[in-house]
């Protein structure tokens, strides 16, 4: 214990010389002393506080068994979010039948889009093609129509040739363009979605001819239609163009224009057969129809800038497929809306500053590079929100730091009374001012009184 009190009485005689030598060699030094003002950085150009957590009124929405849903399955989704509003058996992969089709729509216009093909181009229709059956517009092989003619054949009337002939002409073959298909649904992230023809025919309805080997057939859930349909309102916003049409005489000789399938266009308010299906604001998107698939639709309506897109699968009519979606979008428009939850340039409450090394401060402000949007039940006035930030590793903060430098992320989270999963969104911390370097006579003070905070520390720990 004697010979422990003796070191530690040498290392403090030692530290007080060397800060004697110090402080004799600072007054005798030709450079003026300079008194360091340390003070904590104002917030600045910065919004709201966002804190950690934020308290509101809960309101809560009613449950999806109160619609009394009569089908195999069913999700809605807002597709700026991507958040679930309602989910029944969403993740079962089901017969999907011509709500395949958005998938072939989707390549074809993003060739389009890219410059692989035109719409102007003519496009000369195959073996293939012209053996196709059910719903169809009777091409024969070797006729000559151009993409934008077969695509308005495929979205409106659903035609099965019209589609194989566009399928052909992107991928060379039926088959390659399914192998598309299937990988770029795998890049969406869709998880169940499987394709074996571009149409959502049963495989044993396919020509012999180009019938796959393998045993296995067209699936995807009501969930992956969902995020199939997000992909193509957000890549290719005018599908509209195409989806809205009511009707079209696709030859001058046909004897009666295609009528298309959707009859809850909103443009469909002026139509006799169709007028009780009508919903206002939609626009889209695809219905399908087999034996095995029942009757299914995706749909998608906008209503006061807000856009819902709708699946339903297994309904045991035309008619229900109808009254269901309007069921479920009743649902989604009464219920919800979008609301800006974290301002741009918000400062979170828990880390308003981050260190700074070798800076004029020590530290510097920083706020948020984006708001946040979330789907919120209507009516609630101030949603509970969870704010969990991450900063980056201190030794990379470094001075000089530019303003709007990354920093950091924050990971904000909200989950609604009644809702089965938590909306997430993360956006980046910037610095909202310039963390400016100091000079050396600045860091050389800090140094000593970083020293002398260190010294008095190991006088106290001495008592």
């Amino acid at each position: 214990m004697k010979y422990k009190q003796q070191s530690t009485s040498k290392q403090f005689v030692i530290k007080t010389a060397t800060v004697g030598l110090l402080i004799n060699m600072l007054m005798f030094s030709a450079i003026p002393a300079m008194a360091e003002g340390e003070k904590t950085p104002a917030t600045t150009e910065a919004g709201t506080v966002a804190p950690a957590t934020a308290k509101g009124t809960a309101v809560k929405i009613p449950s999806v068994e109160s619609l009394g849903l009569e089908l195999k399955s069913a999700v809605l989704i807002e597709p700026t979010t991507g958040q679930v509003l309602l989910s029944l058996n969403a993740d079962e992969p089901l017969p999907p039948a011509s709500m395949t089709k958005m998938m072939t729509e989707y390549i074809v216009a993003d060739a389009v889009k890219t410059g692989k093909i035109a719409w102007d181009q003519k496009v000369i229709v195959q073996k293939n093609a012209s053996e196709q059956i059910g719903s169809r517009i009777f091409l024969a092989e070797g006729d000559e129509h151009t993409v934008e003619e077969l695509y308005i054949a495929m979205a409106v009337g659903s035609a099965n040739d019209a589609t194989v002939a566009l399928a052909e002409l992107v991928g060379g073959s039926e088959e390659a363009f399914v192998a598309m298909m299937n990988d770029t649904a795998q890049k969406m992230g869709m998880k169940t979605a499987y394709f074996v023809n571009s149409t959502g025919l049963s495989r044993e309805d396919m020509p012999a001819d180009f019938r796959p080997d393998i045993d296995k057939e067209t699936v995807m859930s009501a969930m992956d239609a969902a995020i199939l349909a997000k992909f193509i309102v957000t890549d290719h916003p005018d599908f509209t163009k195409f989806t809205t049409i009511q009707s079209y005489k696709f030859r001058p000789r046909d004897k009666a224009p295609m009528i298309n399938y959707n009859w809850m266009l909103e443009a469909n308010k002026n139509n006799v057969n169709f007028k009780a299906y009508a919903y206002p604001g939609l626009d889209g998107l695809k219905t399908g129809h087999t034996a095995s698939a029942g009757n299914c639709f995706t749909g998608t309506a906008v209503r006061d800038g807000v856009r819902l897109i709708s699946v339903v699968m297994g309904a045991d009519s035309e008619a229900h497929r109808f009254t269901e979606t309007k069921k479920v979008l009743d649902y989604g428009f009464t219920n919800f809306e979008i609301k800006q939850v974290i301002a741009p340039k918000s400062v979170v409450e828990s880390n308003q500053t981050v260190p700074v090394l070798k800076g004029k401060k020590k530290e510097v402000s920083v706020v948020t590079d984006a708001g946040v949007t979330f789907i919120v039940p209507k009516g609630t006035t101030s949603p509970q929100i969870t704010a969990t930030a991450q900063i980056n590793d201190p030794a990379t903060l470094v001075a000089p730091i530019a303003k709007g430098s990354k920093v950091g992320k924050v990971t904000y989270s909200y989950k609604a009374e009644g809702m089965s999963q938590a909306q997430q969104k993360t956006v980046n911390l910037v610095t909202s001012d310039e963390a400016e370097k100091a000079g050396w006579f600045k860091l050389f003070f800090r140094a000593i009184g970083e020293f002398l905070g260190d010294l008095f520390n190991g006088i106290k720990n001495l008592f």
